[in-house]
């Protein structure tokens, strides 16, 4: 069995529910992620991707200089700890329509794991996967 804990990213990225949009956006632009992770300490409340940023926050006409990620954030999300099951992993993804999972230990926020981060662990040579490895081109 392979484990989330094995191919997850810990180089997080975390920000306050108080930040603005502008401000996630630069971050997301700046780190070449697509998603933050919102905080509370080491607890996860929620998470921004850039695809949120665009659709309840610019899309409903906020202002991105002042609207904040507690505004546009997915609660309730969904997580799995370092010692579960890739596969499972990947379930949870297609059942709650996600590509990214927090991984808790503790409650504390220790990783992520994405839909990329899967495919290239369980079928590198898929096109999904050779995606996922490259560089971002921007």
């Amino acid at each position: 069995m392979t484990t989330v804990g094995e191919f997850m990213t810990t180089r997080l990225v975390t920000m306050d529910g108080g930040d603005t949009l502008t401000a996630a956006a630069r971050v997301m632009r700046d780190s070449a992620i697509g998603d933050v992770i919102v905080t509370n300490g080491d607890s996860v409340i929620g998470i921004v991707t850039d695809r949120d940023i665009t659709v309840r926050g610019v899309a409903e006409e906020m202002d991105a200089s002042n609207a904040t990620l507690n505004q546009i954030l997915t609660q309730d999300v969904v997580t799995v700890t370092q010692y579960d099951d890739a596969v499972a992993a990947a379930d949870l993804m297609r059942t709650y329509g996600v590509r990214r999972l927090p991984v808790v230990e503790d409650g504390k926020l220790i990783g992520l794991v994405s839909l990329g981060d899967l495919a290239v662990e369980r079928e590198p040579q898929s096109v999904l996967a050779d995606i996922s490895a490259d560089e971002p081109n921007n």
